[in-house]
């Protein structure tokens, strides 16, 4: 696919920061050479130079100085400086206006098309410094043209041919340049993804995500086997969906799918061309990745894969083995109007034997982690049952004897009933707690608000703190996740309880940019603000590769800011 699809400023600021600089202060020099060599030139050859030709290089000049200082102001400040592609094209005109007013055919500075060419085609790849090269051929051609006359023919064809070859050269060199960059960040993308805090479906899921991205494809699909059970699971993502949107249905006739058609081990490449384009080349190729050789497929294999991108609606699509020590698979990723190129393919296989042995570990530590998690609860809840528990049932059977034995008239009767009924609301959570313990609880996302509901009510019965519960956006998270997120609520919720005299409060949870964002925050007690870091908070924030902070708030209120990334 076009690496001019590439958004140079994703993850690159640093790099592209240094390399515009750089790109003004060599326009600067070009810029100051150019009037330098005017004056010289008039100089030795004792004439005087036109207004038009003065005014052209001046003005220049001063364009060049003013993006230099725009440039360089951007940067110290961190601000946006010149990033789209209106900049190059302003530099062809500019050139195209100097060649002009310098005789047209014979002026020596069409070279400065090259450096426009340069600077497109490494900062946007192939296509953007394919059409700066057709735009300067064309603008130089029509300069020569009407300043010329026929006997520079010749000199016309060689410049223009020289100029269209060289730009070429320079667009495919920069475009691999471009594309080098974009398969570096995916696969820093994708590293960064796999991580066993995620699990298994969250890594596999934005691995799709990203794949499908990077191509500009239409559809992503992974097939997968495992060898314990035997099953076969499809995932599927198409154009413009989120990770979360990904498709999971587990299929027991795989063998009737044409997907299972192609060869287990080879890279398969299919792109369909137009007539009579199909007569000339093969669509269907194969490379063998031991030696990465291509060659076109049989007829037997022309048919299925033709059949496989008809099933997809695909124009084009490839396929890449799955690298599974514990079973197999294989990942289609098809297009509706682009085409791929063999290079795509061997990344895309690329990319799957970077990620899916981490993918395996992660499983495998899952499910360690599950097992040896699954003994632990049982043995925290029976120790929970014995010494909590209890303890708790004991106090409630003992208020209400006391309860009992008073008089009718006796003024404690309201504080032992509301003692009594504390410790039985205690009692009943602690065993709803127990159980969850033990059976490892439903912590899904979507039952975040409803657990921080209870805890609020629970605050607001034994502490008279009102607590609002706010969700700013659409949260997605695994079991995991939640569970985490609400033991960090609650323990900021204890810490309002136990260390202010608040009377209001509010839990703020929202997700932007791949990062989850929680807001704990209190009213303002009267006293001093006072910078502190809540310990517990800050470790379990660390433990998920997140950060806790406290600021203040509107109002001198206290907020405790958790950030972690998912």
């Amino acid at each position: 696919m076009p690496a001019t699809s590439f958004d140079p400023d994703c993850g690159t600021d640093f790099n592209l920061t240094a390399d515009a600089v750089m790109v003004a202060r060599m326009r600067l020099v070009l810029s100051i050479s150019a009037v330098l060599a005017v004056a010289v030139d008039a100089g030795e050859a004792q004439r005087q130079i036109s207004s038009p030709m003065w005014l052209a290089f001046a003005s220049y000049l001063l364009y060049s100085v003013s993006v230099y200082i725009c440039t360089c102001t951007c940067t110290c400040t961190g601000q946006r400086y010149f990033r789209g592609k209106s900049i190059h094209w302003f530099d062809v005109l500019w050139f195209t206006l100097l060649i002009f007013v310098t005789g047209g055919l014979p002026s020596l500075y069409f070279l400065f098309y090259f450096f426009v060419i340069l600077t497109s085609s490494f900062r946007w790849g192939y296509e953007e410094g394919a059409r700066v090269t057709m735009a300067s051929v064309a603008s130089f051609a029509a300069c020569s043209l009407a300043t010329g006359t026929d006997t520079y023919t010749p000199q016309l064809l060689m410049r223009t041919t020289f100029l269209l070859a060289l730009g070429h050269m320079i667009g495919h060199w920069g475009g691999s340049k471009v594309e080098l960059r974009r398969r570096l960040s995916l696969l820093g993308q994708v590293s960064r993804l796999s991580n066993p805090r995620f699990g298994v479906n969250r890594t596999i899921a934005s691995t799709m995500e990203r794949t499908l991205d990077f191509f500009k494809a239409s559809h992503c699909i992974l097939l997968m086997r495992d060898s314990e059970s035997g099953t076969w699971v499809m995932r599927a993502l198409k154009e413009g969906d989120a990770a979360d949107a990904v498709s999971v249905e587990t299929i027991n006739r795989i063998a009737d799918s044409p997907l299972m058609a192609l060869s287990g081990e080879r890279i398969v490449l299919n792109n369909r061309r137009p007539w009579p384009l199909n007569w000339l080349w093969a669509e269907g190729h194969a490379c063998e990745p031991r030696n990465h050789r291509w060659f076109a497929l049989d007829e037997h294999g022309a048919r299925r894969s033709s059949a496989v991108a008809a099933m997809l609606e695909a124009r084009s699509f490839m396929s890449a083995p799955l690298p599974m020590r514990l079973g197999e698979g294989r990942v289609f990723v098809s297009s509706r109007d682009g085409q791929f190129r063999k290079s795509d393919a061997l990344f895309l296989a690329h990319i799957m034997g970077h990620v899916f042995p981490v993918i395996e570990t992660i499983e495998v530590l899952d499910r360690m982690a599950s097992e040896a998690a699954s003994k632990e609860r049982l043995k925290l809840s029976l120790d929970l049952h014995d010494t909590a528990i209890q303890p708790y049932i004991g106090l409630k059977l003992g208020l209400s004897a006391l309860r009992k034995k008073a008089s009718a008239d006796n003024p404690l009767i309201d504080d032992l009933e509301k003692l009594a009924s504390m410790a039985e609301s205690v009692v009943t959570d602690l065993r709803r707690y127990a159980g969850a313990v033990k059976h490892g609880g439903d912590a899904r996302c979507e039952f975040i608000l409803p657990h921080l509901h209870r805890q609020a009510a629970r605050i607001k019965t034994l502490y008279g703190i009102d607590i609002a519960i706010l969700l700013e956006s659409d949260v997605h998270l695994d079991d995991r996740m939640t569970a985490e997120v609400l033991q960090l609520v609650r323990e900021g919720l204890n810490n309002i309880c136990k260390h202010t005299h608040a009377h209001r409060g509010c839990i703020r949870i929202g997700c932007t940019n791949g990062k989850l964002h929680i807001r704990i925050e209190n009213e303002s007690c009267g006293t001093e603000f006072a910078n502190f870091r809540p310990r517990s908070i800050s470790e379990r924030a660390a433990a998920l590769g997140g950060r806790a902070q406290v600021t203040q708030g509107a109002g001198g209120a206290t907020a405790v800011l958790v950030e972690i990334p998912i």
